[in-house]
């Protein structure tokens, strides 16, 4: 399918407001919630597989990247949300606060600029 028919076939995005929440747009909301949260005792292949498919919504979803913002900000702790599974949102978040910690470490051993004391 060409690029221009699968932009034609997503809706346009609706501004974000009170009225309008960010997850009105979403893909997933026309698709089955089991598709984006796993059974219980589900065999990994039939996961992996599921979650694949859950991602090819995702991947097609006007407000990906607000859903993904929204799980990592929870944390959402199941299903697949903004593209990711709990697993990889975990990873994100790791990430993001060893960043963070690294950032905070830098801005403290950097000194301040130096001044001359004139005389």
């Amino acid at each position: 399918m060409l690029a221009a028919q699968l932009l034609e076939r997503r809706p346009a995005p609706q501004p974000v407001g009170e009225d309008n929440p960010w997850h009105t747009g979403a893909a997933c909301q026309r698709d089955e919630v089991g598709l984006f949260f796993a059974p219980s005792k589900e065999p990994t292949a039939a996961r992996l597989s599921r979650e694949e498919q859950a991602k090819q919504v995702c991947a097609r979803c006007p407000v990906l990247l607000e859903c993904r913002e929204h799980a990592l900000a929870q944390p959402e702790p199941y299903g697949v949300w903004g593209g990711l599974t709990a697993a990889e949102r975990r990873v994100v978040l790791a990430r993001r606060r060893r960043r963070d910690v690294e950032l905070r470490e830098a801005a403290v051993r950097v000194p301040g600029p130096r001044r001359r004391i004139a005389g």
